[in-house]
């Protein structure tokens, strides 16, 4: 068995007496694409929000793994060191980039941290040290790199804002790579893309997976892509998990047609003859 690089545990998420995420517990193997889905409602960017340390959880645990086999637990971490120490990336549903830089910059400005720390807080990037222009070189190198990767190295000196929306959306995600992460989490990267969008954005999910090494656990609308390019579906309706497993057993799991058709389950074997394990589809009309 692939050991988890995030452990959820029990997570529950109150707002005064609204109840958003109810003992959830679930896993994300180390190097798997994990999406999770459900209805408008079931809580996805609540769960998100604990994650990366927007929320703290009313109750449970959040315990990421590193591969040199230290942990951190994810709830008792300063919002900002969720990303700095637990080296959490995550893009939004909306998108974020700084619109007014230039494509190169965006890449750049997630590298601070690297470059803040070579040039020791300002000191020694104003006297232009060998150690602060070789980090500079590096973080260029590696945006340059990005840039290739998702095919903007022709507009890297544009601004951000001028990007088309398919193009806004890679960069997002090259940028939140740029800080090297363990775990990448994507809130419905795949909104709004058109059909060929939706495949430059799953080939670069896999190349995320596979040649960077790096887990992706993302929030996702769109079936087309959850059932492509997940290792591992986890179901959420009313904020509890309703279905954990792989695309073909979420695919016919009756629970899971239930809560996307908005029926009750005793309902599902007459709906199933009706729309034929139409799921797919009917979370495109939903």
């Amino acid at each position: 068995m692939v050991a988890p690089v995030l452990t959820v545990e029990h997570l529950t998420m109150r707002f005064g007496g609204l109840t958003a995420v109810s003992d959830l517990s679930f896993e994300a193997r180390t190097g798997d694409i994990t999406a999770l889905i459900g209805p408008n409602g079931a809580g996805k960017t609540t769960v998100f929000n604990c994650i990366t340390g927007f929320y703290k959880p009313t109750e449970g645990r959040l315990t990421l793994a590193h591969a040199d086999g230290s942990t951190h637990l994810l709830e008792r971490l300063p919002n900002h060191q969720v990303n700095r120490t637990a080296r959490v990336a995550r893009t939004f549903q909306n998108i974020r980039l700084f619109p007014g830089m230039t494509v190169l910059e965006n890449l750049l400005v997630a590298q601070h941290k690297t470059l803040m720390r070579a040039s020791g807080y300002t000191v020694l990037g104003l006297l232009g040290l060998k150690s602060f222009r070789d980090a500079e070189a590096a973080a260029i190198e590696k945006a340059k790199g990005w840039l290739e990767r998702i095919d903007l190295t022709a507009r890297a000196d544009e601004p951000a804002g001028g990007l088309p929306y398919g193009a806004q959306r890679r960069l997002e995600i090259a940028r939140a790579m740029c800080t090297d992460p363990v775990l990448l989490c994507l809130d419905e990267p795949a909104a709004g893309l058109n059909p060929r969008e939706s495949a430059d954005l799953n080939a670069l999910l896999r190349h995320i997976r596979d040649a960077e090494a790096t887990s992706v656990l993302l929030i996702e609308h769109d079936m087309s892509v959850v059932m492509e390019i997940s290792d591992h579906i986890v179901v959420l309706d009313y904020g509890k998990k309703i279905a954990d497993g792989t695309p073909e057993e979420i695919r016919t799991n009756p629970s899971v047609i239930a809560a996307y058709l908005g029926v009750e389950d005793e309902e599902v074997e007459a709906v199933e003859a009706e729309v034929g394990l139409a799921l797919p589809h009917q979370e495109h009309t939903a």
